[in-house]
């Protein structure tokens, strides 16, 4: 695979440094950053998006991860290494990511959840979080951007 052009955000730079400030709020939202870089981990992995991946779990170690809950976050359900919290947040992901794969693409339970561990503000953070690694994917997958190309 080689790639296609350079990262849009780098073309458009007014749009890499609105993304920037983007990413700049979402953390400012009090979800703890290493759970939103397993939320990053997770959707980039649905999404196959090798760049992404990569970076997420580089995100991720730096934010303090081990091994074994990098290894297990593809199957969070059953791996004993994450919280309540965490799993409400996965679970969330995996909804939002995947919306046109269920009629009902984020059931009352799922939202729930999350709700019971995360404010509204936490939430925000958590939505924008998802949808934002989404747009990442969505940018990277077709432009070809290789693995390791950010960290």
């Amino acid at each position: 695979m080689s790639q296609r052009m350079q990262n849009p955000g780098a073309v458009i730079p007014a749009a890499g440094k609105a993304i920037g400030a983007l990413m700049s709020a979402i953390y400012s939202a009090g979800v703890a950053p290493a759970t939103l870089a397993l939320v990053h981990l997770r959707a980039s992995q649905i999404n196959a998006c090798s760049a992404c991946v990569q970076s997420g779990a580089a995100g991720a170690r730096k934010a303090g991860e081990s091994e074994d809950r990098l290894a297990t976050v593809a199957a969070w359900q059953d791996a004993p290494y994450f919280s309540d919290e965490e799993r409400a947040a996965l679970a969330l992901t995996e909804a939002v990511t995947r919306l046109a794969d269920r009629e009902d693409p984020v059931p009352d339970s799922i939202w729930n959840e999350a709700a019971r561990h995360y404010d509204e503000k936490a939430l925000a953070g958590l939505l924008l979080m998802i949808a934002t690694t989404n747009l990442f994917n969505r940018l990277n997958r077709p432009t070809q951007q290789p693995a390791g190309a950010w960290g």
